[in-house]
């Protein structure tokens, strides 16, 4: 595994790139995918090239903190993963992830946490690693449980979602929770 392609049997994540521009703003710009995010869908494809462009330069950094990979399969963009780093002190990172519609509930989502977690525990050396979701995003908690996250908590109307203050519900993992590890 080298720092920008991590992979399954199935998935390719590969270090997102200017040359994703149309997939990001198509996966942006899905209602279905935008319905529990707080990112909002853009209202222009300079707004996706601008969060776009952000996302790339941080990929770029010499000392890395958040790394964003377009996941692949058969050379197919079907979705985004992350994981930002936060205060190196505490040795912790956050993972977010979004797909498009057509490619949910096949395991893919699952598949891409559980590797981006290896990388994390592994590769960065990480004690722990966190992720959140809305509490009513059954999709997202089926897979963070899935990929062996706790829940530790839930938050009362933390998210600012189109359809109102929305619940959240934080995930955690350390190191020791790692089957095999």
């Amino acid at each position: 595994m080298n720092l920008f392609e991590l992979s399954t049997n199935r998935l390719s994540l590969v270090a997102l790139s200017q040359e994703e521009l149309q997939f990001v703003h198509a996966l942006h710009s899905n209602p279905e995918v935008d319905f529990y995010n707080t990112l909002g869908i853009p209202t222009t494809i300079e707004d996706t090239e601008a969060i776009l462009n952000e996302m790339v330069l941080e990929n770029e950094k010499e000392d890395i903190r958040k790394f964003t990979f377009c996941i692949k399969l058969n050379d197919q963009s079907i979705g985004l993963i992350a994981l930002n780093l936060g205060n190196k002190k505490y040795e912790i990172g956050e993972i977010w992830y979004k797909f498009l519609p057509e490619f949910w509930n096949q395991g893919f989502a699952t598949e891409a946490l559980k590797v981006l977690i290896h990388f994390g525990f592994h590769k960065l050396k990480l004690h722990r690693i966190e992720a959140g979701c809305a509490s009513k995003n059954i999709g997202s908690v089926k897979v963070l449980e899935k990929a062996g996250m706790i829940r530790e908590g839930h938050k009362r109307q933390h998210l600012p979602l189109k359809s109102g203050w929305a619940d959240c519900y934080e995930y955690g993992m350390l190191i020791t929770d790692l089957k095999g590890s």
